[in-house]
C-alpha cells in the first residue's frame, strides 16, 4: 500500500491534538475489557469537553424506549437527531456531551443525542434499530423539521436511517455526515491505501469494528440498514452535506456516497477538510483547521434546517 507522508501534511495544532489523545490511554492495552475500553474514551472525550455555551439546557428523555439527551436554546421548529461515533462499540451521551451541546448553541435548534446500544454485547442491527426508534418518536413528539447528523459510525447510521425513511411522514429535512463510513466492505485502494495508517484511524482498526460489529458470518453487502453504499436505489433522500477528513481511511466514502445520491437526481455536496485526522470534532477549540470544519458543520445544519442548499454540484 502506498503510505502518505504525515510530517508536513497535519499541522502542529493537528499533531498537539493526536498527542493529547494518546495521552489518555495505557501504553499497553493488552488485557482491556471493553468497559475500560469506553472508559478511557470518555475520558479522553472529556479532555476536550469545553463549557456549554450560554442559554443551553440539558435534559434526558427516553425516545422511542432510547435513552436520550435533548439539548435546548429556546423554542424551536427544527430537531437535530445526533448519532455519536465510536466504531459502534464506544461513546455515548457523555462522550459527545460538549458537540452536541454547541451545535444546540449555535444553531438554537434542538438536538437530541441518541444513546444507541453497543456492539459487541448488542450487535447489528440493534444500534440502527435504536436510531430509527429513537427519531420516529422524536418526530412524532415534536414535529416540524429534521436534520440528521453524525460522525464515523454515527454517520453510517444516520445515513442508513435517512434510507429507511424514505416515502415516511417522517422524511428528514437534511443530513450532515461527518467524516462517515458508508462502504460494504473496507478495500484496498483509494483513501484505504493512501491512508492506511492514518493517525487517529488506521485501516486495521476498522478491520476490527467489523468484527465486533456483526454477527459471525454476517455480509452487509446486500443490507443499507448496515452499509448505506449497499443500497441499489439513492433516490429520494434528503438533501446531503458531507465532510470528510483528509487524513483518513474513510476520506473517500463521503465523495462516493455523495456522487450516488447526485447520480440518483438528489442534492448532495461532499468536501475534504485538508490536513485534518479522524475524529477533528473533538479538536475545534485547539486547531484552527479544526475549528473551521466545525463551522462548515454547523452551517450547514442550519442552512439544512432553514430548507436550504448552498451549495455547487457535488466535486
Amino acid at each position: 500500500m502506498t503510505q502518505t507522508d504525515y510530517t508536513t501534511l497535519i499541522d502542529e495544532e493537528t499533531w498537539a491534538f493526536i498527542r493529547k489523545t494518546g495521552e489518555a490511554y495505557p501504553e499497553d492495552m493488552d488485557g482491556m475489557t471493553f468497559e475500560d475500553m469506553r472508559r478511557c474514551y470518555d475520558a479522553m472525550c472529556d479532555a476536550f469537553s469545553a463549557p456549554y455555551p450560554p442559554g443551553v439546557t440539558v435534559a434526558d428523555k427516553a425516545m422511542g424506549g432510547v435513552h436520550c439527551r435533548v439539548y435546548e436554546a429556546g423554542p424551536s421548529d427544527v430537531t437535530v437527531m445526533y448519532y455519536h461515533g465510536g466504531g459502534w462499540i464506544l461513546g455515548g451521551l457523555e462522550s459527545h456531551d460538549h458537540i452536541c451541546a454547541e451545535i444546540c448553541g449555535s444553531t438554537d435548534y434542538r438536538v437530541v443525542s441518541v444513546d444507541y446500544r453497543l456492539a459487541p454485547e448488542h450487535r447489528h442491527p440493534a444500534a440502527f434499530d435504536d436510531c430509527l426508534a429513537a427519531t420516529q418518536a422524536t418526530f412524532a413528539r415534536h414535529g416540524g423539521r429534521l436534520v440528521l447528523c453524525g460522525d464515523s459510525a454515527g454517520a453510517n447510521l444516520g445515513a442508513a436511517v435517512a434510507h429507511r425513511l424514505r416515502g415516511t411522514p417522517v422524511m428528514p429535512s437534511g443530513q450532515v455526515l461527518i467524516y462517515g463510513s458508508f462502504s460494504t466492505k473496507i478495500g484496498s485502494e483509494g483513501s484505504y491505501a493512501t491512508h492506511a495508517e492514518a493517525p487517529m484511524l488506521k485501516r486495521s482498526e476498522l478491520l476490527v469494528y467489523r468484527v465486533f460489529r456483526y454477527a459471525e458470518g454476517y455480509d452487509p453487502a446486500d443490507d443499507p440498514t448496515a452499509a448505506p453504499l449497499a443500497d441499489t436505489d439513492f433516490s429520494g433522500l434528503p438533501p446531503t452535506f458531507l465532510i470528510a477528513a483528509e487524513c483518513d481511511p474513510l476520506a473517500d466514502d463521503s465523495a462516493i456516497y455523495a456522487a450516488r445520491i447526485s447520480e440518483a437526481g438528489g442534492r448532495a455536496h461532499s468536501e475534504v477538510a485538508p490536513g485534518l485526522v479522524h475524529g477533528f470534532l473533538r479538536a475545534r477549540h485547539m486547531s484552527h483547521r479544526a475549528a473551521e470544519a466545525f463551522a462548515r458543520i454547523t452551517d450547514a445544519i442550519a442552512a439544512l434546517g432553514r430548507g436550504e442548499f448552498p451549495w455547487p454540484e457535488t466535486r
